[in-house]
């Protein structure tokens, strides 16, 4: 598949897995393509443990705001000037199917593992984020090759 100019990350609440994969997106690929990411709501803010496993692969994420589909459209962004939109969560795709059924771009769902609450102690819930940090990592190089290389 060709490298595609730009693309859209989307999940839940956009505080966890879609900016993960855009803030990798950017590190891994830099500007061969422009990068955004969207949730299906904008009910809460860059979360803690994403920023900190981000952190310790280079990827900076503590600048990053939380936006909806919502949002994106009362700013005038246009989910149809998008090559491609990854779906991370299934409401996610659901929305993104949903808003993009009248324009031709491919939509593409990779389920990764949402690790919100899916632990107690800080070292275990870092586990979590890294497992998901990495899961994303792993669907980006499968999907656009490695970093500095364009497909």
């Amino acid at each position: 598949m060709p490298f595609p100019s730009s693309v859209l990350f989307c999940c839940d609440h956009n505080a966890i897995r879609s900016p993960m994969a855009e803030g990798m997106m950017k590190k891994f690929y830099g500007q061969r393509a422009y990068i955004q990411s969207a949730g299906v709501k904008n009910d809460l803010d860059i979360d803690g443990f994403a920023v900190a496993v981000c952190n310790e692969i280079g990827v900076t994420l503590e600048a990053h705001r939380t936006r909806s589909f919502e949002d994106m459209h009362n700013w005038g962004d246009d989910l149809s000037s998008f090559d491609l939109i990854v779906a991370l969560s299934p409401a996610s795709q659901r929305q993104a199917l949903e808003l993009t059924r009248l324009f031709h771009l491919d939509v593409e769902y990779w389920p990764i593992m949402d690790p919100a609450g899916m632990a107690e102690t800080r070292e275990a819930k870092l586990r979590s984020y890294r497992q998901t940090r990495d899961q994303i990592r792993d669907r980006m190089l499968d999907r656009f090759g490695p970093p500095g290389h364009v497909a």
